[in-house]
């Protein structure tokens, strides 16, 4: 990479409880993956300010804090190749979102589907809800990312933070480069255990929808054991009558990198019992080096790195949005 400048990749992870397979093959994993790539310097980010609008409790949402910092460094992202903070900890996210809200008509927040959904499952209106997106495009160009790992419920928001960047160069003058979707290379759609239809979340209150990447073997089994399947026990890719089998066929695709054809016909028969066995295997094998990391990491050494990346990112933060300030008038008197 010499003479070539590398590009800024920003990526954030809400503190909302235990993270799991879903997110780990759909996103987390890459983050690894990202950080080793000498092309990009990467930024990752616990977005505790965003999870503070739905209601929460106080004391589980500073343990979930913790929690969540000691999976993503579980998961093997170096502090020494990432800058890897709590959003909360860097008021500059903050005060930029304000100046962005400045430049955001509401007709366009009104427009946000991933407001309206929570609103039609019962999660009560509030500014910072609706503001959501304002916030998020913040985090993006505050450290002027290029890139943004995206999943699809997240596209509209980061064409947003596109817009509201060009929206800011064209009256202030150019400060935020544009920030483009990053695609990764390798990534699963990972569906949930108990209802295939829909994705595996940490939101369901069901908690057999979802593998933890601390669950213990024992129970990883007995979750994919009970997975929803079919009364046809032929194991076969077929996601419009065979969901659950097509599902399980992806999560073990991902875990061992096997096409899933060549898994489909090795299981093909042998009933679904060998299948699943098969699939939980895969899965345990998959986390096992997560599940040893988490035990390993004490809390005071996890709250002393969170607290290294805070004032690396405040200091470099506070140099980047000072150039906000000047362009928007708000410099130095």
């Amino acid at each position: 990479m010499t003479g070539q400048t590398k590009q800024t990749v920003f990526s954030g992870v809400q503190p909302t409880g235990a993270m799991h397979l879903g997110g780990y093959l759909g996103a987390f994993r890459n983050w690894v993956a990202l950080q080793d790539d000498d092309a990009y310097n990467v930024v990752y980010c616990i977005v505790d300010l965003h999870a503070m609008t739905v209601p929460y409790d106080p004391a589980e949402f500073h343990r979930a804090r913790l929690e969540t910092a000691k999976v993503v460094l579980a998961l093997g992202i170096d502090p020494e190749k990432s800058l890897l903070y709590m959003q909360s900890q860097v008021p500059q996210h903050a005060e930029l979102a304000w100046i962005l809200s400045t430049l955001t008509p509401t007709g366009v927040l009104n427009r946000m589907t991933q407001y309206k959904d929570k609103l039609d499952k019962g999660i009560p209106s509030n500014l910072g809800l609706y503001s959501y997106p304002v916030l998020m495009a913040a985090d993006i160009l505050l450290f002027r990312a290029d890139l943004v790992p995206v999943g699809d419920d997240q596209k509209q928001h980061l064409e947003m933070s596109r817009d509201l960047a060009a929206r800011f160069n064209n009256r202030f003058g150019e400060v935020f480069p544009i920030p483009a979707p990053l695609i990764p290379e390798t990534s699963a759609r990972v569906m949930s255990l108990v209802d295939p239809a829909a994705k595996m979340s940490k939101s369901d209150p069901n908690p057999k929808n979802r593998v933890n990447l601390d669950d213990s073997p024992d129970v990883i089994r007995k979750k994919v054991k009970s997975a929803v399947t079919d009364s046809d026990p032929t194991v076969r890719y077929d996601t419009e009558s065979k969901p659950g089998i097509s599902n399980l066929l992806e999560i073990m695709s991902a875990t061992t990198g096997r096409p899933i054809g060549d898994l489909a016909a090795e299981y093909e028969t042998g009933g679904y019992g060998r299948f699943k066995e098969a699939v939980a295997e895969a899965i345990v094998a998959e986390l096992a080096p997560i599940r040893a990391a988490l035990q390993q990491l004490d809390d005071d050494d996890v709250a002393r790195i969170l607290q290294k990346g805070a004032l690396d990112a405040r200091t470099r933060a506070e140099r980047l949005q000072q150039q906000v300030r000047d362009a928007v008038g708000l410099g130095r008197i």
